[in-house]
Parts: structure tokens; sequence; C-alpha cells
């Protein structure tokens, strides 16, 4: 370790800074599809399942209290909204050309490494008669691959240059989840220690690119004119109307309408799959594990408890992955002979990850946010504090069950009331005494399975190889994770040999509601922190026990991040805390107090610790950020905390209000009403918000080749008229295209510009 330190030291070596970051990103997109019970695959497939006839069957012979089949028919015959979030599509494979057809036949095989495998078990899933025709049945993840291929090997007019770089980019469209999972066509490199700007302009290039593929689908395999049009959009948690289903139906039967088949992006998809299947029933289970944590606890005092689903819809939960990579770190660990050995970069990788953790309720509300509204007959516990029961201790989960207590609507003349459990009656009580429940700041914070706490015995960022292989055996043992699974971090470590490159992901982002604005400060400050705190190990100035390696130790920190994202205000602190990082952030706090509720703890205001926090930035890592162009971007930060600058928690509940006339505040409607609101504008308003960005920056993508007469724009321009340019093609179609209104031949076109555009960034 200290020769690795040491050649740091003498050649001059920092980390994530000047030029040395890379970036990528991940995207998790929410989908839909539009249309009536009679067209779509979704209300096709319940209804005429089994289940839904053996329901049918009970309910009439008496033996099922029929309240069971009027919630699903309520489910298949009400839905005003005609969306069908996460639903498949059915179309025609005719409509598919020949490259296409053949790239389909690839990817329904068992083991696509064999060229004469068989095909998979379950290629009956994806064929089906619809309105009397043979037709495929896929998910729109996979659609979306098809559509590019399509799009490309039918098209006499795109430069064979264009047409490699477009099936290279089909192996980035892929899906694991439920939503489809995009990765970014690009690795930008920073310039000057500025790497947001590319980061958010790589994402505008990948979210239009990936709209212009779905709206192609939709006028070229006939989806529009069947019924069926395919919306995708940014959403942060799974939408309302999946989480009513997943109350409705069992586990089994939700994993088969909306576990990803994993068609595209692994060799054996049917292997991926039973691996999904895997994670779904273990985070099912690990919920209803909560339950006993809750009574230990003494957050539940009784057995009177609402039991969680036996399935849950975390997996559809969206967020961004950023991973920063450096390239003078990737080097070394590619290099047999350097100080960077396999065991050296997992003991530096680990002590980032708890530096870092420490700056993560910076990122949370101003920059991404997940808002979230409950009722107050939601408010169990057991329900609504989701998998915190298996990420914090019970110290801390005590505290914050207190404090959002006081924190939100809940109260009556300054008691704290708490549902009974029935919902008639919970409804009741709350219309009578206007208890209006709370709105989170975060929600899929809560709701999905952020980080796994340590246990006494196997410490998970101790720096010590094997660490979270031990960790999960022994969370295993509990009924809490699964040995086969990874790792779940917020700030997870990039390990060269398995990544082919050496950098650190950010798993902690929801929903950006500015991608030039919001993301790029986002991902400035990610690369600023872990600067710092390679700069913090690289000089002795923080080492692992520092920051001890107890699972109270990790929980302390880890509470302030969660309860950044329920949007209380304040947390404690042990007085005598053995972080010595935590020490010296809260030194420069002068408002903390001792707590006169728990002694020996000291009260900490949540604004105070993130404005301590930039003070830090700005005193231990100071020519970074001059050397970085960054003090605009922490001048921004503080804006956005003190509310000079609105932050992104503030601008999403802005937008989403304004859409309601008459309706000032999300208490102003219910839970039910606010939240499918909030989703109406993800796929509307905001959704128009993000392609007007990414236009934006096409649009210059485009003016600097035109500047450069790049031969293959220019070959793709010639195609539709030899006197327009590029970025003017853009420009007068761009309403058409943010509308849904263009027909698939300026979709085409935009697809060819795109390409063009990648292409460049990618060999430059």
């Amino acid at each position: 370790m200290r020769r690795f330190f040491s050649y740091l030291a003498g050649h001059l070596y920092e980390p994530f800074t000047g030029e040395d970051t890379s970036v990528g990103m991940e995207y998790e997109l929410q989908v839909a599809v539009e249309g009536t019970h009679k067209d779509v695959d979704l209300p096709i497939t319940i209804s005429s399942s089994t289940y839904y006839k053996n329901v049918v069957k009970r309910t009439e012979r008496g033996d099922l209290d029929p309240a069971s089949l009027d919630s699903l028919n309520d489910f298949l015959f009400d839905n005003t909204s005609r969306v069908w979030e996460n639903s498949w599509v059915r179309f025609p494979e005719n409509l598919l050309t020949a490259w296409t057809r053949k790239l389909l036949a690839l990817d329904f095989q068992a083991d696509k490494s064999a060229p004469l495998s068989r095909p998979r078990s379950d290629i009956h899933r994806f064929r089906c008669i619809h309105k009397g025709e043979e037709s495929l049945r896929l998910p729109i993840s996979y659609l979306l691959k098809l559509s590019l291929a399509n799009a490309i090997s039918s098209d006499n007019m795109l430069p064979p240059v264009l047409f490699e770089t477009g099936a290279i980019l089909m192996s980035n469209l892929l899906s694991d989840n439920t939503s489809p999972e995009i990765l970014s066509f690009t690795i930008p490199t920073a310039t000057h220690g500025r790497i947001g700007d590319l980061a958010a302009g790589e994402s505008a290039r990948t979210l239009l690119f990936s709209q212009l593929l779905v709206q192609y689908a939709n006028k070229t395999f006939d989806l529009e004119e069947s019924g069926q049009k395919c919306l995708l959009y940014s959403a942060p948690h799974a939408p309302s109307r999946q989480k009513q289903l997943n109350n409705i139906v069992p586990d089994g039967f939700y994993r088969h309408l909306f576990m990803s088949p994993c068609l595209s992006g692994w060799d054996r998809g049917e292997e991926k799959y039973r691996y999904m299947e895997l994670c779904h029933k273990t985070l099912s289970r690990s919920q209803l594990n909560t339950i006993g944590k809750l009574k230990d606890a003494g957050i539940l005092t009784n057995n009177l408890v609402v039991l969680p689903n036996t399935s849950n819809t975390c997996l559809a939960n969206n967020g961004t992955h950023v991973s920063l990579g450096s390239r003078m770190l990737s080097s070394l660990a590619g290099d047999p002979a350097s100080p960077f050995t396999p065991p050296v970069e997992k003991y530096f990788g680990d002590l980032v990850i708890k530096i870092v953790e420490h700056f993560l309720p910076l990122f949370v509300n101003t920059y991404s946010s997940a808002p979230y509204r409950l009722d107050f007959p939601d408010f169990h516990p057991e329900n609504v504090l989701g998998f915190l029961p298996h990420e914090l201790d019970y110290t801390h989960l005590r505290m914050i069950w207190r404090r959002w207590q006081k924190k939100a609507r809940t109260r009556f003349f300054g008691k704290t009331i708490t549902p009974f459990g029935p919902r008639w009656l919970d409804s009741a009580l709350a219309t009578l005494l206007h208890l209006k429940g709370d709105l989170i700041p975060d929600f899929r914070l809560i709701d999905y399975l952020v980080t796994l706490l340590s246990t006494e015995t196997s410490p998970g960022l101790n720096g010590i190889p094997g660490n979270h292989e031990r960790l999960k055996e022994e969370l295993s043992e509990m009924g809490i994770f699964d040995p086969r699974m990874s790792m779940y971090l917020p700030y997870r470590q990039r390990i060269f040999a398995t990544a082919g490159y050496a950098g650190f992901e950010g798993r902690s982002y929801s929903l950006f509601h500015n991608l030039l604005e919001d993301m790029a400060e986002a991902v400035d400050l990610q690369n600023l922190v872990t600067a710092l705190a390679c700069r913090y190990i690289a000089t002795g100035r923080i080492n692992h026990h520092d920051i001890p390696d107890r699972p109270s130790i990790e929980s302390e920190r880890r509470q302030i991040f969660f309860g950044s994202a329920l949007g209380i205000p304040t947390f404690y602190i042990r007085a005598d805390t053995s972080n010595m990082l935590m020490k010296k952030i809260l030194r420069d706090i002068p408002s903390q107090r001792s707590s006169r509720r728990y002694k020996g703890y000291i009260r900490v205001k949540h604004d105070e610790y993130n404005l301590a926090l930039i003070r830090l930035l700005e005193t231990d890592a100071a020519d970074l950020i001059d050397r970085g162009n960054l003090r605009e971007r922490l001048a921004s930060l503080r804006g956005r905390l003190s509310g000079a600058k609105t932050s992104t928690f503030a601008k999403i509940i802005t937008g989403v209000t304004k859409e309601l006339p008459g309706k000032k505040t999300p208490f102003h409607l219910s839970a039910s009403e606010f939240n499918t609101a909030m989703e109406r504008y993800y796929r509307t308003e905001l959704k128009k918000r993000h392609l007007r960005e990414s236009f934006s920056v096409l649009i210059d993508d485009c003016r600097q080749l035109d500047r450069l007469d790049d031969p293959n724009l220019r070959r793709v321009m010639n195609a539709v008229s030899k006197d327009t340019a590029g970025a003017d093609y853009l420009a007068r179609h761009q309403e058409a295209i943010i509308g849904e209104t263009a027909g698939a031949e300026v979709i085409l076109q935009m697809i060819r510009i795109s390409l063009a555009i990648i292409h460049q960034k990618r060999n430059t």
C-alpha cells in the first residue's frame, strides 16, 4: 500500500483530476403502451390467463370474495388514462427485414455463443395470435434493439460506416429488470476537469436517439395503427397502477408479467431471466423479514401489523447510474508490474466509498429526486419504512421513524396518530382529523434496497478481498439477501478485472429535472468528491481505522443520506463517535447541540451538515475546485440548499402542481391523485423538456459537423437535399418529434443524423 502511495506522490498523480476522468451512464427508463384493453398486450395477457379464469370460476362458485375479481376488473376495464406501464407489444414478424429476422432468431437461441444452439425453452412466450394474425410478442426494452436493426438494415442511403455504428450500438440496448436499460453510446473524457457538461450532453444524445427508435417502431411496425402507441420517458419509481396490480395478483404471476426475459445483452438469456426471478423473490422475502427487525427495534410493539405484500415492485424503480473511470488508475491496474495490485485496488476502493458516503446527502433532492405522496392510511411502519430495517441499525431506525412521524401530517393536537389497520377506518379517521400523510422527496431511495448493512462479524467495506462475499453469505442466513446477487451500495467500485476500468459508480440518482443543469452539476460534484477522497487516502490523512467498520458507524453516516430522502430536518450523532471524518465535518457546524431526548448524542440539522460539507470541499479541495473551474458549481449548490436557486425536488413539484389548476400544494390532493398526476407529468411535460434539451445538444453537434464538412453527415443530408444543413433539418422537424407526429421518413432521417454524430463522437 505504501508503495502505491509513494508511486502516486513521486509521479504527481491525482486520480479524477485534470483530464484523467472518463464517464459513462446507464439509464433506466420507463415505458408504457397507450391504447384500449382490447388492443394492448398487458390487459389481453391478464384477461386470457388461467389465473384470471380461475379467479372468475372461484368467484362464481362462491369460493372467493368477489372483491378480488372486482379489483382485477377495475384494473383491466377502468383505466381512464389508457396507459399501461411496462406492457409488451404485438406486431407481425413480416414487418421485419430479413437481416433483423436473423438477429431475432439468434436472440431466441438458448446460447447465442453456440451457433447450433437449441431455441430458448420459453420461446412460445414471444409468439401469439393477435387479431387473427401470427405476431411477435415482445417487451419494449427489446423492441428498441429491433427498431434500430430494422432502421439500419432497411436504409439503402445509410453509409456503411454508419450501419456498422448502428450495429455496435445494439449491444447498448438491454434490460435485466423491468424497464429498459440503456448504456451511454460514448464515453466522454474530461477536459480541464469539467466532466459534467460532457456527461449531460451524452445523456441528451442517448435519450433522444432512444426516443427516435420508439417512434420509428410505432410507425414502421404498425403499432400506432393497431392501437398500441409505445411511450418512453424518465420516471423514477414503480407506476401506481403496477403497485395496484401487484397487490392483487400472486408474486409468480407478477414476475410472469413484468420480469424482463433478457433477450438482449447476454449469451444465455434464460439464465439471466432466472437470476432476475431470484432477485425478485429475494427482495420480496427480504421486505417481509423487516417485520422482525421492526419489532426488535421497538417500532412495532404488538402483533397488529399490515403485512407487506409477498411480491415487491422495487425492481421497477428507475434511476441513472453514473460511472467515473480514472485513466491513470486503469493504466496502473492493467500493468502487472505496477504497485496497484488487486488487493491494493480493493483497499483503496472500499475506503473511497466510505469517504464519499459522507457527501451523498449533498446530491439528494438538490440534483435528483423522486417525490411521492403517502396518505395517512399508508403510514404503517412495516410498509413505509421499506428496506430501511436492513440498511440501518436499530438506534438510527428508531430515530428516523420518530422524526419522520413528527414531520408528517399525521398529528392531531401535537399527538402522533398511527393508522389502526382497516383502510376504511383509517380513511374515515384521516378525514375527521385532517390527517394528510406525507410527501417524500425521494421515495425511490426508500422503496429500493440501496445498500446492505454490515454485520459485526462481516464488514462490507474494510478493504479486505472477499468481504462482500462473506457479508452476503451471512445475510443469506438471516433471510435478507442471496449470495448469488450483486452487492448493493449507493456508491460502488468498478474493479478493473471485471469492469475493464478502475473507477466508481454513483447509483443514488433518481430523476434529473434538467439534464444540462441538474445532471451536469451533479456529475461534476461527484467527480470532485471522488478526487478529494483519493487525495485523503494518498496523503495518509484518512485510513480505514479512521472510519471504523462497525455496523453502528456505517449506519451513523447512512442515516443522513436516508433522512435527506425522507425530508426530515435533523439527525443525531454520538458525541463520542469514533468516525474521525464525521468529527471533522461536525466541528464546522456551530448550531449543533446536545440532544435532550437521546443522552450522549448531538442533534444536527441536515441543512447545516450540507453547508459544512461545502465548506470542507472549499478548504481541502480548493485547488481541485480552481483547476476544474468548479467555483460556480459550488455557488449553485449553495443556492439549491438555501432556496435561492430551485432544487430538483422543488422544480418537479412546481411542474406537477402547475398542471393542476386550483391545487396549490400536493396536500390538496389525495396520494393517489397526486401520484397519478405526477406520473402524467413525467410522460408528457417533463419528457418534452428533456427532448428540447436533447435537440439543443444535437443541433449544436450538427453545426460542428457541418463546419468540419463531415463526409458521413454530408452523405446523410444529400439523401434529403444537397442544400440542407443537418442543424437546419433538426430545427425544422424538432416540434414534430417532440409532439410525436413526425412521419417515418423524418424519423429515419433523424436516426441517420444521430448515427453520424455518435460515430464522430466515438472516433474522436
